[in-house]
């Protein structure tokens, strides 16, 4: 690895469009992205023509140079197993929206009590202080 971003860390908790692309970009520039999904998987993988099952040509574009890695963040054990790795991370990217990171403990003020250096990053679609912050954006 010679790239600009040769290492760094990135957490990557994200979806769809938006994180994606961006987490996306910093492993195309050689951060190490590791990508979190749930155990069933991102819900965009089986999005565009696939060879393989759960394998689409969208997600794979947009979750290359990427590592993978499923956790139920519901549960207890795997949350502290992402912490874990927050502490070794520069960089931890979610868009998730506020009250969800909120409950599953991984808004900024649990993410920096485990690594204060970490640059937090969440693009949940909506503004944290308006009116639309809880709704997911599907709804839109």
């Amino acid at each position: 690895m010679s790239g600009p971003l040769a290492g760094i860390r990135v957490i990557d908790l994200t979806s769809a469009v938006l994180g994606s692309v961006a987490t996306q970009i910093l492993g195309d520039m050689d951060a190490e992205v590791i990508k979190i999904e749930p155990p069933l998987g991102d819900p965009v993988r089986p999005l565009g023509p696939s060879r393989h099952p759960g394998m689409g040509a969208y997600f794979l574009n947009i979750n290359r140079n990427k590592k993978s890695a499923a956790l139920d963040l519901k549960r207890s054990a795997a949350r502290e197993a992402l912490l874990r790795l927050v502490e070794t991370a520069d960089v931890f990217v979610h868009n998730m929206r506020f009250a969800a990171a909120e409950r599953l403990g991984l808004n900024y003020a649990a993410v920096a009590s485990r690594n204060p250096r970490i640059v937090y990053a969440a693009a949940p679609g909506f503004r944290q202080d308006g009116v639309h912050r809880d709704r997911p954006p599907s709804t839109m």
